[in-house]
C-alpha cells in the first residue's frame, strides 16, 4: 500500500510540471498558474498554485522504488523556482491571492507558506536571504490575519507554519503560535471534529489532523495529542467500507483524504493506523476519486509523498466497523449498521446520505430536485432542516427547499468586481469575502416547496425512505425534477470531484410531477434491501 500511495502521487508529477512555466529565462519561471503565464487568459497568477514546489521537492529528495524523480537536478530547480516565484508574485505584506486580485487569501497563503516551508526544508533553502524574506512577511501577514468564517483546516495550516518557524525564532513566533493554537483548539467540539463553515466534514478533518500532527512533531510543547486523539476517532466512524470518507451529507460536501497526519499519528495511535488502512483500500477497490482538478492536484499528491516518508511498518490491520448506531448530534450525523446494510447520513441537509451493502455503495441520495422554468433548481439538501423524530429505527426531518447557489461570473460582473478591488475593495478584503461567502458557501434562499424525508428501518432489516414534497404556489413553475446521489449546490473548491460511484444513474422524475394536480403532494416510497443491485435497481417504488 505504501508504493501504491507513492505510485498515484508520481503518476501525476508530469502534470504538475505542464502546469509550470520551466524556462529559466522567462519573467514567470517558477509559475505554477498555466492560465497565467501561457494560456494568459487570467490577469493575475493564483497563489495557491505555488504550493507544487512541495510535490516536486519531495519527489527529488526520496527514494521510492522506480521513481525516475529521485535526484534528478532539474526537479530540484524547478521546486526552487516555484519557491521565488511565489516570493515575486506576494503582496508586499507577504500576502497572495487566490481567485480575485487583491483577495489576499489566507487559505493560498497558508498552502503555499507550508509548501515553501517544506520544500525549502528539503532543498536547504532557509538561509537564502530572498526565501528567508519571503516566509517570515508571509508568516506573519497570516499570524495577524483573521479570516471571515471558521474554517479549521486553514487554521490548522497556519498552526502547523508557526511551529515550523518556532523551532528556530522562538521569541519571534511563539505568541503568536500560542494565541493561533488555542484558537484552534476552541474550534473542536467535543465529539472530536474541527468546525468548518458550522459542521463537521470528515474530508477536511483528515487534513487539520495532519497539520497538527506536523505541529507536534515541531513543538510537542504544545500538547496537541489528546485534540488528534479526538479528532482520530470520529473520524473511525465515517470511515465508509469501501475506503472513501464524507460525501454530501457532510457540511462541505468533500470526500477528501490527507493519508499523511494517520502515519504521524500512528507512532502513538495505533487506531490512526487501522483507520489509514480502511481508507487506504480506496486505491485498491477502484472507488478513490479524482482530484486531479489544474487548482487542487497538488493537495492529495504531497500528502501522498509525506504518507510514504512518515510509513509505520508496524501496523494494526484495517480498522474493525463499528455496529448498531451512533448520532453525533453536534455534527447533526448519524452512522447505522443493521445486519449488510450501513448508512451515512446528515440530518441538518435534508438526509442526504450514503448506504453500503457490505463493502459496496448500494444508493447514494442527496434528495429531489426541481429545476423552475426561470431556470433556479430547488433542493432539499442545503443547510436547515429541522428534526421531526430520532430514534433508533426511525429519522425524519422536514424543512423549506432552498434555492441552489448557482451564481456564475459574467463580463459584467467580472469588471464590477475588479473595479471594487482595485478600488475600496482592496482596503477591505475580508468585507468582500464575508458577502462573497454568503452568496455562495452560507446563505440560504428558501424556495416555494416545503419537504419531508424519513428513514425507517423495517423488520425484514430493510431501509425504507419516505420523501414528501408541498407545493406552495402549485406545480405550474417546475420544468424538470429528478433526484441524484451527487448534487452538490454551495461553492467547495474541494468538492464536486469525480468518483466511480458517481456512475450510479441519475432519476427523472418530470412526468411524475407533471402528473400532479396544482396542489397535490409528490410524494414516494423506496425499499432499499441487502443483495439488491446498485444503484436504480436497489429500490422499489
Amino acid at each position: 500500500m505504501r508504493q501504491i500511495l507513492a505510485d498515484r502521487a508520481l503518476a501525476l508529477l508530469p502534470k504538475i510540471l505542464l502546469l509550470e512555466d520551466r524556462t529559466p529565462l522567462s519573467p514567470t519561471f517558477g509559475c505554477f498558474d498555466r492560465l497565467y503565464w501561457h494560456m494568459r487568459v487570467a490577469d493575475f497568477p493564483c497563489g495557491m498554485s505555488q504550493e507544487f514546489c512541495l510535490p516536486l521537492a519531495l519527489a527529488f529528495s526520496l527514494p521510492i522504488p522506480g521513481s525516475r524523480f529521485f535526484r534528478e537536478p532539474a526537479l530540484g530547480r524547478w521546486a526552487e523556482a516555484g519557491i521565488r516565484f511565489a516570493a515575486r508574485a506576494a503582496h508586499r505584506d507577504g500576502s497572495c491571492d487566490d481567485y480575485y486580485p487583491f483577495e489576499r487569501a489566507a487559505g493560498a497563503a497558508a498552502f503555499s507558506l507550508f509548501a515553501a516551508l517544506e520544500a525549502a526544508d528539503i532543498l536547504g533553502l532557509r538561509a537564502d536571504p530572498e526565501i528567508a524574506a519571503f516566509l517570515d512577511r508571509r508568516a506573519a501577514w497570516l499570524a495577524a490575519h483573521r479570516e471571515s468564517g471558521r474554517l479549521s483546516n486553514h487554521e490548522a495550516l497556519i498552526v502547523a507554519c508557526l511551529a515550523r518557524l518556532s523551532r528556530a525564532d522562538p521569541a519571534r513566533w511563539e505568541q503568536a503560535l500560542a494565541a493561533r493554537t488555542a484558537r484552534l483548539l476552541s474550534w473542536q467540539h467535543a465529539e472530536g471534529w474541527f468546525d468548518e463553515y458550522g459542521g463537521a466534514d470528515p474530508g477536511y478533518l483528515t487534513l487539520t489532523v495532519g497539520m497538527l500532527a506536523l505541529a507536534d512533531r515541531d513543538r510537542p510543547d504544545l500538547g496537541l495529542r489528546p485534540a488528534i486523539d479526538r479528532a482520530v476517532r470520529f473520524l473511525c466512524a465515517f470511515a465508509h467500507p469501501d475506503g472513501t470518507l464524507g460525501g454530501e451529507y457532510a457540511s462541505r460536501a468533500t470526500v477528501n483524504f490527507f493519508p499523511h497526519g494517520l502515519e504521524i499519528a500512528g507512532a502513538w495511535n495505533r487506531e490512526a493506523l487501522a483507520l489509514a488502512d480502511r481508507l487506504d483500500r480506496r486505491f485498491v477497490c477502484g472507488t478513490a476519486p479524482c482530484h486531479a482538478d489544474d487548482r487542487i492536484v497538488g493537495h492529495h499528491v504531497w500528502s501522498q509523498l509525506l504518507a510514504w516518508r512518515e510509513w509505520q511498518q508496524d501496523r494494526p490491520g484495517p480498522l474493525a466497523l463499528p455496529e448498531g448506531v451512533r448520532d453525533f448530534p453536534g455534527a447533526r450525523l448519524r452512522v447505522q449498521q443493521e445486519g449488510e446494510l450501513r448508512l451515512f447520513c446528515g440530518w441538518s441537509r435534508g438526509l442526504a446520505f450514503r448506504l453500503f451493502d457490505g463493502p459496496r455503495l448500494l444508493a447514494a441520495d442527496t434528495g429531489p430536485s426541481l429545476r423552475l422554468a426561470d431556470g433556479r433548481v430547488a433542493v432539499t439538501h442545503l443547510e436547515g432542516s429541522r428534526v421531526v423524530e430520532r430514534g433508533e429505527a426511525v429519522l425524519e426531518v422536514e424543512g423549506p427547499m432552498a434555492f441552489a447557489r448557482q451564481a456564475l461570473l459574467s463580463p459584467g460582473r467580472s469588471i464590477l468586481l475588479r473595479l471594487v478591488m482595485l478600488g475600496p475593495g482592496r482596503l477591505f478584503p475580508n468585507l468582500i469575502r464575508r458577502l462573497l461567502q454568503r452568496l455562495l458557501v452560507t446563505g440560504v434562499r428558501p424556495a416555494p416547496f416545503r419537504f419531508r424525508r424519513r428513514l425507517a428501518w423495517l423488520p425484514d432489516g430493510a431501509l425504507e425512505v419516505s420523501d414528501t414534497i408541498e407545493p406552495q404556489r402549485g406545480w405550474a413553475a417546475v420544468a424538470e425534477a429528478g433526484r441524484g446521489g451527487f448534487q452538490v449546490s454551495m461553492t467547495t473548491v474541494m468538492a464536486r470531484v469525480f468518483e466511480p460511484a458517481q456512475l450510479q444513474p441519475w432519476e427523472d422524475l418530470t412526468a411524475e410531477v407533471r402528473a400532479l394536480s396544482p396542489r397535490e403532494p409528490w410524494r414516494t416510497v423506496r425499499r432499499f434491501r441487502a443483495g439488491a443491485r446498485a444503484g436504480r435497481g436497489a429500490a422499489a417504488s
